[in-house]
């Protein structure tokens, strides 16, 4: 279409670009019509758990204080207990981000003298302080919760012999992170999660399983919860917001975990009968139901991505052709510099704060420099188009996000645009 290419050309794409992009998506058809099944799937499952629970204007009243007998908080965790089916879930602006989610869930469900097994390597960064594998003010090690590790084995396949002889009387709960994190290993699938919960639980059976669920909601037609984890946990400022969440996060599993859960974010005896909404009722439903299509969005986009820069020689995790399991795609750059182009266009793309320049620099949490490209209109939010990654080798630059497919197609073509403008890729 001329008038688009024009208003691209304005924006800063080149007729080069565009074509090399429109090439790439005359591949992508059957692709992105199965990707429009499963959210329509998705879709209906949300729906159907609004109508079961009766959801009414009145559920969108501000609470305040205490937030005592908040009909809008407490069926909207019904709603989520249904999608995730799960005997009860938490649901709270109080949460503040993924990783207090998950700090909530472990530190309810491990006391002194229990250990942690993570059977899939290294945690993300910012949990590893939480643990306490990087020292740190109030970390479980630091409560008496010892932390042990089994690494994949070469081809990111599980180490069974190995996690069987990590599995021992202390051992009390295992986390499982769904998606790559800062690492270059593959995301796992609900499937393949759930052969992982079946193992450890054949080797122990009453130990937890607690699924770190960020990026993964709704790709796929099941979650963790519904392949055995007793807790399946992340954020509402990425998949389940729909972009509309302002904050918060969830933790859906079994009626005892989230009990648990409940009284560490407030204080034993009050668990979830306290924490008002603050008039965020309305963003916190709209936000999830919305959030099947958003998340189909943001998944095109980073099949779109891996299908321009593999074929350029840019190694991607998944690949091209690869099944996928979150919105995440890993795009190895080989350098500081292609980081930082990669990031400019995805800056130059956003809706918010595109005349910034992001540029790598030290962040709460992270041992190595950070560069994040991110202009969203809730501060952090990676179900919005944005990019980041931590500055060390392979120099890996992580895409995400796009609250619609347009959107996070211009942001991949700026993307390449600032590539070849900085002479890092020649068409």
């Amino acid at each position: 279409m001329e008038q688009l290419l024009e208003l691209y050309q304005t924006m800063g794409v080149s007729p080069a670009v565009y074509a090399f992009g429109q090439a790439a998506l005359d591949r992508l058809k059957d692709r992105f019509a199965a990707i429009d099944q499963v959210a329509e799937y998705n879709q209906a499952k949300v729906l159907w758990a609004m109508q079961k629970n009766k959801v009414s204007a009145a559920c969108f009243a501000a609470t305040t204080g205490y937030g005592y007998d908040d009909l809008g908080r407490d069926n909207l965790e019904r709603v989520y207990a249904d999608v995730f089916h799960t005997e009860a879930a938490l649901v709270r602006p109080q949460i503040t981000c993924g990783t207090h989610a998950l700090t909530v869930a472990l530190s309810a469900n491990l006391l002194p003298g229990d250990e942690l097994l993570s059977p899939v390597g290294l945690p993300y960064d910012t949990l590893q302080e939480v643990i306490g594998i990087r020292e740190s003010t109030c970390s479980l090690a630091e409560y008496g919760v010892s932390y042990r590790q089994v690494d994949l084995l070469e081809g990111g396949g599980f180490d069974y012999e190995g996690i069987k002889k990590a599995i021992n009387e202390k051992t009390k709960l295992i986390t499982i992170q769904r998606s790559k994190g800062y690492a270059t290993r593959p995301t796992f699938s609900v499937s393949q999660i759930g052969e992982l919960i079946a193992f450890c639980k054949s080797v122990k059976p009453d130990v937890l399983v607690m699924v770190d669920n960020c990026y993964g909601e709704f790709v796929e037609t099941m979650e963790p919860s519904d392949v055995g984890a007793d807790m399946t946990v992340g954020s509402l400022i990425k998949n389940p917001g729909g972009g509309l969440a302002p904050i918060g996060g969830y933790i859906c599993g079994t009626k005892k975990c989230v009990d648990r859960c409940a009284y560490r974010l407030s204080a034993p005896g009050l668990g979830q009968e306290v924490g008002a909404n603050l008039g965020l009722m309305p963003a916190l439903y709209q936000g999830f139901f919305l959030a099947p299509t958003v998340v189909a969005a943001a998944e095109k986009g980073a099949i779109f991505a891996a299908n321009l820069y593999e074929p350029l020689g840019f190694p991607c995790i998944p690949n091209a052709a690869e099944s996928r399991h979150d919105i995440i795609q890993a795009v190895e750059l080989g350098s500081e510099e292609g980081m930082i182009a990669f990031c400019k266009g995805i800056q130059a793309a956003a809706p918010v704060d595109s005349f910034a320049t992001p540029w790598p620099s030290d962040m709460p949490g992270y041992e190595d420099r950070v560069i994040m490209a991110a202009g969203a209109f809730v501060q952090g939010s990676s179900i919005e188009l944005s990019a980041d990654g931590p500055i060390r080798p392979p120099y890996a630059v992580y895409f995400q996000g796009g609250l619609t497919w347009p959107h996070a197609k211009l942001g991949i073509l700026l993307s390449l645009q600032k590539m070849v403008d900085a002479g890092l890729v020649r068409l």
